[in-house]
């Protein structure tokens, strides 16, 4: 036997051979895995089935751990609100033109999730980084009103006048927002979560309406699922990936819908519209 080759364990003759040359090359603490075995996170896959929630699987996947049943259920909620915005957002548009070009839906899907970027996709990463650098100077003594208006500075010099979480061009005010912060506030008077990151939330947008002479420029989807990723302990890069997770389903949704309704190769607009052209006038042959 050459020393790359290992005998399979006694009494396992469909072991696999383990060279940790090989096995090591990818290391994990997510999954382990051998003939007849699957743990996630040391725990047996046949004891989650049944017993575990979609939402606790992805706290578990990205956390390390199970939840408690009323964080699952906030984080649900979260996930829950965010699955659509309809054809107008561009993921969805895009995976509905895909669908038009005769691929698959899983294509159609990644056509759309490969444009959820900082613009469209990002603002619940930015708002909770805002939110947490908020709380992160109340903990150095900041009183709330001054933390809010210094990390509502940083945010506007980072990324520009428009405060991810906040405002929206559609709704006057985003009737997924009022909803999600109503259960917080509930879960928060269970101890499920302390309420910081929704009074922070809240307290950015009495500041924006200060600034702005009283108008007010409400929290959004974004900024109230920021607000329960935050509560709940979530890292900022994550909270963009649990919105793409969010958001697939609405674009699963639309692309299985328009494969359904048919139609071949339509455009972002009707074939009887055309784009304004603003290049060179026509070049008279010689």
């Amino acid at each position: 036997m050459s020393g790359q080759e290992f005998p399979a364990a006694d009494g396992d003759a469909q072991a696999p051979a383990r060279d940790p040359r090989v096995a090591d090359w990818w290391r994990t603490s997510i999954i382990e895995m051998s003939p007849g075995v699957i743990r996630y996170r040391g725990h047996a896959i046949e004891d989650l089935i049944g017993q575990v929630s979609f939402a606790q699987m992805i706290w578990l996947m990205t956390r390390g751990e199970l939840p408690g049943a009323e964080q699952a259920q906030l984080l649900d909620m979260a996930l829950m609100a965010a699955v659509d915005h309809g054809p107008q957002a561009p993921s969805v548009a895009i995976a509905r033109m895909a669908a038009t070009c005769g691929v698959g839906l899983n294509n159609a899907m990644a056509s759309a999730m490969n444009v959820l970027g900082d613009v469209h996709g990002g603002a619940g990463e930015q708002c909770v980084e805002m939110l947490q650098s908020i709380a992160a100077r109340m903990d150095d003594g900041a009183t709330l009103e001054a933390a809010v208006a210094a990390g509502l500075d940083e945010a506007i010099a980072l990324r520009g006048k428009f405060v991810s979480g906040f405002g929206h061009r559609f709704h006057p005010v985003d009737p997924r927002a009022p909803r999600l912060l109503a259960l917080v506030d509930e879960a928060a008077q269970l101890g499920v979560v302390s309420g910081r990151f929704a009074a922070i939330g809240r307290a950015v947008e009495a500041e924006l309406q200060r600034r702005k002479d009283g108008r007010r420029i409400p929290m959004n989807i974004d900024g109230a699922t920021a607000v329960i990723y935050a509560e709940l302990g979530f890292p900022a890069p994550l909270a963009r990936g649990l919105f793409c997770l969010s958001r697939s389903v609405g674009i699963l949704a639309h692309a299985w819908e328009q494969t359904q309704q048919g139609g071949r190769n339509k455009g972002p607009m009707p074939r009887d519209y055309l784009w304004t052209y603003d290049g060179p006038p026509p070049v008279r042959p010689r």
